[in-house]
């Protein structure tokens, strides 16, 4: 079997100065709807779980059922892709250390996402290391929420990785290269990546690098199929 590590996305930050989000950090990534933000999304949680890593999925918009089917499917691809031989331990595995929180019907709140990593903590022993945020409305989301955002990822020390939906008719961007929504709010973000459909190819490029300058075609092109990394 191939290393997913060395085909994930997130090989993409081999190419940043630190490696990583680090904990206590946050991280987005952005992509117009259709290109394959949810799938892309879902492959940064696999390369926290092929390392052994326990990973919470914040789900502000999908039932459990939904969001364990997304990781079903994306898995199947997975092991045809890369000739994985022990599916069944793979997914035993996964199971142990991936957890599933869902807010539905504008039911999130940072308290209440506070209360349940406790619970979580002291009750099931479970101390995750990556949160995945999936659904929050960067068009509604102001600067107070991503600040809760950010007191979670350093009570807990985690990192968490958000996902944003830009527009291909708004093509705003502030001064530091930042498309909209996350344009008004980069600075509370240490790593911004991005997913973009071209004539080329897809690719996956770094726009914000901590505080580091980034290097020059930081990018990485990815299968349109199994939107891992291919030459």
């Amino acid at each position: 079997m191939k290393d997913f590590i060395n085909v994930s996305p997130l090989t993409l930050l081999e190419l940043s100065s630190n490696k990583e989000l680090g904990r206590g950090n946050l991280g987005v990534l952005m992509s117009r709807a259709g290109v394959g933000k949810t799938a892309c999304l879902i492959h940064i949680a696999f390369d926290k779980l092929f390392s052994n890593q326990k990973l919470v999925h914040v789900s502000l918009d999908d039932t459990p059922d939904k969001v364990t089917s997304y990781y079903n499917v994306i898995f199947s691809h997975l092991v045809k892709a890369l000739d994985i031989k022990d599916e069944i331990e793979k997914r035993m595995l996964f199971e142990r250390n991936r957890m599933i929180l869902a807010y539905m019907h504008q039911s999130f709140e940072i308290k209440r996402l506070r209360e349940n990593l406790k619970t979580l903590v002291e009750k099931l022993d479970f101390a995750p290391d990556c949160l995945i945020v999936d659904g929050l409305d960067f068009e509604a989301a102001d600067k107070e929420t991503l600040q809760g955002f950010k007191g979670v990822a350093e009570e807990f020390n985690v990192e968490i990785w958000f996902s944003a939906l830009t527009h291909r008719h708004i093509t705003d961007k502030n001064e530091r290269g930042i498309p909209y929504p996350c344009s008004r709010v980069d600075d509370m973000f240490s790593m911004i990546i991005q997913l973009n459909s071209t004539q080329t190819g897809i690719f996956l490029e770094l726009l914000k690098d901590h505080d580091n300058p980034v290097k020059p075609d930081a990018s990485v092109r990815l299968d349109p199929n199994t939107f891992l990394v291919t030459p």
